[in-house]
């Protein structure tokens, strides 16, 4: 096999810019032809394909044809994502599970729906008997990611009723995803780390009392030790990511697949594939990494003009990772603010503050006053581009101890939630196959014989 893959190494080089040339199209073709790239307009906003009631994005007004900035607004169900989180932090108490019942059924449980529905995700939580050895243990994965979609396309075949569309059934098969991917993503965690990472090998058992953010904390550390502040702190994560709308690419992706009337796991397995993409998923950890490469370049971290010189590098690809980005800012749909990112923030400070990283803290405001900054003055823009929930999200993983491996699973194991409800919603309302077009740029030419081919 390992001759096999040279072989095809070498042939795969050998076809140099041929291979690149034959997939090439021009700029210009998608101007004349109003191609919306990205499924964008032409001043950023998305193409509208449908209409949602699970979750909705607010990030500007429309005046006069044209969007203006206003304080960036998120709903689930057309509840306001702050007043949510910041009841919970008030309270003390942890809205994971409240949020996830929020999306899945339209509304907010009364006590005693929420108590067996918690109930119901502590039974979920225990995975199907022999799956952690046989589909986790025996393949493991570098990625932890692509384990966790392999292992949602593998729970299909220990469902006894994997293909019906009923609301009652995708309701079940949501229940068993919610519950069944922190663990999954735990598991996969721990086996990377043995057999990739040379480490030992421990697998924890979840307890059916704890939230689902005590959980993960439990059973992904080897002492299964954490607190309360950072239990409630990565409570507070997972309700922020839990949903963003229909026109993200992962909700999307999840949608396009479910209009086809295929089975749920194949529309979640999608939804994580998409999730895994650099450009979707893996943007926190980008920006962390971004993070500690200015902080360790910086001779004087309070020096603001240090600073916007160092971003200028980043930006002109000479520093960083080479991209020209300035990972956390800017947004496609938020334009005055994020409002995962505000909320992140406030509660970033509270935990840097208890855990002796006020210095980073700082240093990432700074980097988002000054980069803002920077990028309207590079970019010629009218107004600096908000931070996003990137830009503070890696740094709270950081603070929490969460391995940049699971920074991404951390993602997805929030955004199921938002996930099954668009599948739900697509599945009982869409009503067409998502099929948009695609005009074709080839140029006509005959069909040639082999023997007078040149």
């Amino acid at each position: 096999m390992s001759d096999f893959r040279s072989q095809l190494a070498d042939y795969v080089s050998s076809l140099g810019d041929d291979l690149k040339a034959c997939y090439a199209i021009d700029s210009n073709p998608y101007m004349e032809s109003n191609v919306k790239r990205g499924l964008r307009n032409a001043d950023g906003t998305g193409v509208l394909a449908g209409l949602t009631k699970v979750g909705s994005v607010q990030g500007y007004a429309v005046e006069d044809g044209a969007p203006v900035p206003v304080p960036g607004r998120l709903y689930y169900r057309g509840i306001n994502v702050m007043d949510i989180v910041e009841s919970h932090a008030a309270a003390g108490t942890f809205g994971y599970e409240e949020v996830s019942f929020l999306l899945l059924m339209g509304r907010l449980p009364t006590e005693e729906e929420l108590s067996k529905f918690d109930e119901m995700l502590s039974l979920a939580r225990q995975l199907p008997d022999g799956f952690t050895e046989d589909m986790i243990i025996k393949a493991p994965s570098k990625n932890v990611m692509n384990k966790l979609a392999r292992s949602v396309l593998a729970l299909y075949s220990f469902d006894d009723n994997p293909d019906d569309i009923s609301a009652e059934n995708l309701i079940r098969q949501s229940i068993l995803l919610i519950g069944a991917f922190p663990v999954i993503v735990a598991n996969a965690y721990a086996v990377k780390r043995h057999y990739f990472d040379g480490k030992s090998l421990y697998i924890h058992v979840p307890r059916e009392e704890l939230s689902v953010s005590e959980n993960f904390l439990r059973i992904v550390r080897q002492d299964k030790s954490y607190t309360e502040d950072e239990a409630h702190l990565l409570d507070i994560m997972l309700m922020l990511h839990a949903e963003h709308g229909a026109g993200n690419n992962s909700a999307f992706a999840c949608r396009v697949l479910s209009s086809t009337g295929t089975d749920t796991y194949s529309a979640i397995a999608a939804a994580v594939g998409s999730l895994k993409g650099p450009l979707h998923g893996g943007a926190s950890k980008a920006a962390v990494d971004m993070f500690y490469d200015i902080r360790d370049h910086l001779r004087d971290p309070h020096d603001d003009e240090e600073l916007a010189s160092y971003l200028g590098l980043i930006l002109d690809g000479k520093a960083g990772d080479g991209s020209g980005k300035i990972y956390g800012l800017g947004h496609a749909i938020y334009t005055e603010s994020d409002p995962r990112a505000i909320l992140l923030k406030k509660h970033a400070g509270i935990m840097a503050e208890a855990h002796g990283m006020e210095e980073d803290f700082r240093l990432m405001a700074s980097i988002e006053r000054v980069g803002g900054r920077v990028l309207q003055q590079r970019k010629n823009l009218p107004h600096p581009p908000c931070a996003n929930v990137d830009m503070y999200s890696g740094l709270v993983y950081h603070m929490l101890r969460i391995p940049d491996d699971l920074l991404t699973p951390l993602f997805a194991i929030a955004r199921i939630s938002g996930w099954c409800a668009h599948r739900i919603e697509e599945v009982l309302t869409g009503g067409r196959l998502i099929r948009p077009a695609y005009r074709s740029a080839a140029v006509k030419q005959p069909y040639i014989p082999i023997e007078d081919r040149k």
